[in-house]
């Protein structure tokens, strides 16, 4: 078993107990942040990798509650935008240390901006410097991010909900039983992927999404490319169908998340369309009729607007999956660190020095850094 499956497993007891201490210990902390934010002007939600998918699943909660967010990654939030002295950044990342992370709080501090920092590590800068710090500490996933995933997004949810109505026993409990419930859908989708021929080694792969749907699609697509070690592609529905189904050919295969309440028929609609032009389809989704796709993985019944916490779920499933298929290692990466601290080139030091002694000829470029 890798031990990328092994994180996957695991996935439920850690939801369940992390919603125990949102609604408990953490929950003091939630509410001081959800009034600074009903009470700011400006309020930017930001993360970067994994972390940034969870501000993408978690944005429609804040809007569709009437809070307007700017939605920005870190990276281009640090680089390309001023801050207002009177904004509020609610800051995700699993370490804390990213290097975008730690130049975006020395920005924050220079603007007076508040910063609620969501973290997995109380040893983090963003734990450490942040105004409100809101620390879930889990057992940190072998490589790629599974429980920090869904810790950080049920974190940032409930954030949200508190923001616009409240964080309460009631969600609470409606959550603890949809993620109780994965203890017995995670066998039945671990033997449905292995019968089905969805996963199939060197596809063309698109995953598409809508609302919090759109953050499990570009976290599928993070899995596909750190454990498939394969390009793919995320993007919205809708935006799908303005111009980029023209890439649409036999064998190529797509997840599509189906929202539990909004434009269900329209999506469906789309899968029936891709099914007809010879298209491979994974479905992901609640209540789903069960010859809609090639692959239809029934979720849990979930709260509105909630089912991201759980439908990456069969996603990361999939992936862990497709890359034994595939022969690449999941629990590995070749070439990135698991935390990114350096603003030049895409190699581990190690990598790099190993590169750069092959007869590749990339040594002559190792002079880059000390020349920028």
């Amino acid at each position: 078993m890798t031990r990328f499956l092994q994180d996957i497993l695991r996935q439920p007891a850690e939801l369940h107990r992390v919603i125990d201490r949102l609604r408990g210990e953490d929950r003091r902390a939630i509410e001081e942040a959800a009034e600074k934010i009903r009470k700011a002007r400006y309020v930017y939600v930001t993360g970067i990798g994994s972390s940034w998918h969870a501000a993408l699943s978690v944005q429609p909660l804040f809007q569709l509650g009437g809070q307007p967010v700017c939605l920005q990654d870190a990276a281009e939030l640090w680089q390309f935008s001023s801050i207002p002295a009177d904004a509020i950044l609610v800051i995700i990342s699993r370490s804390g240390r990213s290097l975008e992370v730690v130049n975006l709080l020395a920005k924050a501090r220079e603007s007076h901006a508040l910063v609620v920092g969501i973290t997995n590590s109380e040893d983090g800068s963003l734990a450490k410097e942040a105004d409100i710090s809101i620390v879930v500490p889990i057992e940190f996933d072998h490589t790629i991010s599974v429980n920090t995933y869904s810790s950080l997004a049920a974190t940032a949810g409930a954030l949200a909900a508190a923001t616009v109505g409240s964080f309460d026993d009631g969600l609470a409990g409606e959550l603890l039983t949809a993620v109780d419930a994965l203890v017995n859908s995670l066998p039945r989708w671990q033997a449905q992927i292995r019968e089905s021929a969805w996963p199939a080694p060197g596809s063309i792969y698109y995953f598409l999404g809508r609302g919090g749907g759109l953050g499990s699609c570009h976290e599928a697509r993070l899995l596909w490319e750190e454990g498939v070690k394969s390009a793919a592609a995320a993007m919205n529905t809708s935006s799908f169908r303005h111009g980029p189904q023209e890439m649409v050919a036999t064998g190529a295969r797509f997840a599509v998340w189906i929202d539990g309440q909004r434009m269900r028929q329209q999506d469906l609609a789309v899968v029936r369309d891709l099914t007809l032009l010879s298209a491979r389809v994974l479905l992901i989704g609640q209540n789903l009729p069960e010859r809609a796709g090639d692959l239809v993985l029934q979720l849990p019944q979930a709260p509105p607007d909630w089912q991201f916490l759980i439908d990456i779920i069969p996603a990361q499933l999939a992936a862990e999956h497709l890359a034994r298929l595939s022969g690449t290692d999941p629990d590995s990466f070749r070439y990135c660190s698991y935390i990114v601290e350096d603003e030049f080139g895409l190699m581990q030091e190690k990598a790099r020095l190993a590169t750069e002694s092959s007869e590749t000829g990339l040594a002559a470029f190792s002079p880059i850094r000390e020349n920028l």
